[in-house]
């Protein structure tokens, strides 16, 4: 028994896109996927119920709402470009990527040219609450368009602000991202700093955690520098790197300086151009990089 009319097409099963999917089809929603490079997540949605699209404009032809979950903008582009063929005049693309807001409202304005709606849904928090269903979602919509698709966020959301029109939502992920990538640049420069004057991460930490200064992201960043878990927070370098970059695009078309957002950015950059650029380099990871950087092993 589904639970509205709406079916749901889902581009972008990776390590968020997986329990977002997941929490879609188990709530009720018919669900289409398509495979990319990883055929595990697909397998695993199709057991739950899910349906496996041919090709992309199978899946568009299939659904009213489609989520894509992907990596940025151009992604996003290429995405919507394979769907348009197949699209249904009435549908809606939900962008949840991490985008580039003047992309944004081009791919909204192509689409509103053949009839289909399009909102910005970025995400914060991890693939954990992704699987729980308990992600924060900051969504660039209209009223009318809001209410039609807040239902099928909510399944895979436990926090869902409506942050205003087209393009705010990717605009208000970039302020986020650009708050939670600095607070990794400042965890990782004094982690260094400490270390160099004979303060071991553990002292550190007893200090900062359960203070003033502790919070969310700090205790996920601390889970690889205090515990040497590398998968505490599974978002990578390269994804940090190219957000800080969309920062400094969004800033510059409005002529703001952001010193503070393009020294975070400079630090990624480093951590990148010094081997930091895998698939399994996380976040967390940075603070090894600036380590380095300043003779520490």
């Amino acid at each position: 028994m589904t639970k509205t009319q709406e079916t749901i097409g889902f581009i972008g099963t990776g390590l968020m896109g997986h329990g977002m999917a997941k929490n879609i089809v188990e709530k009720g929603y018919p669900l289409t996927v398509i495979a990319h490079r990883n055929r595990k997540p697909i397998e695993d949605l199709v057991s739950r119920g899910a349906t496996e699209a041919s090709s992309y404009e199978d899946l568009a032809s299939r659904s009213s709402i489609i989520f894509l979950c992907l990596t940025g903008a151009p992604e996003a582009a290429e995405a919507v470009a394979k769907l348009t063929p197949g699209l249904k005049e009435g549908s809606v693309i939900i962008d949840c990527s991490t985008g580039e807001p003047t992309m944004t409202m081009k791919l909204a304005q192509d689409m509103e040219a053949i009839g289909v709606a399009y909102a910005d849904a970025p995400l914060s928090r991890t693939p954990k609450e992704a699987w729980e269903g308990t992600l924060d979602c900051m969504v660039g919509a209209d009223e009318e368009l809001f209410a039609r698709i807040e239902p099928v966020i909510d399944t895979w959301a436990g926090k869902i602000v409506r942050v205003g029109s087209l393009g705010d939502g990717h605009r208000m992920k970039l302020l986020n991202n650009f708050i939670s990538l600095g607070y990794a640049a400042l965890y990782s420069e004094a982690l260094a700093l400490s270390r160099k004057v004979g303060i071991p991460v553990e002292q550190f930490d007893k200090v900062i955690r359960g203070g003033r200064m502790d919070c969310g992201f700090y205790q996920t960043f601390m889970g690889y520098a205090l515990e040497g878990n590398r998968e505490a927070h599974k978002f990578t370098l390269a994804n940090a790197y190219k957000d800080l970059r969309y920062v400094e695009t969004m800033a510059n078309a409005v002529t703001v300086a952001t010193p503070l957002a393009s020294t975070a950015k400079n630090a990624f950059a480093m951590a990148m151009a010094t081997g930091g650029d895998g698939s399994e380099d996380y976040v967390p990871h940075l603070a090894d990089f600036v380590a380095r950087a300043n003779g520490l092993d």
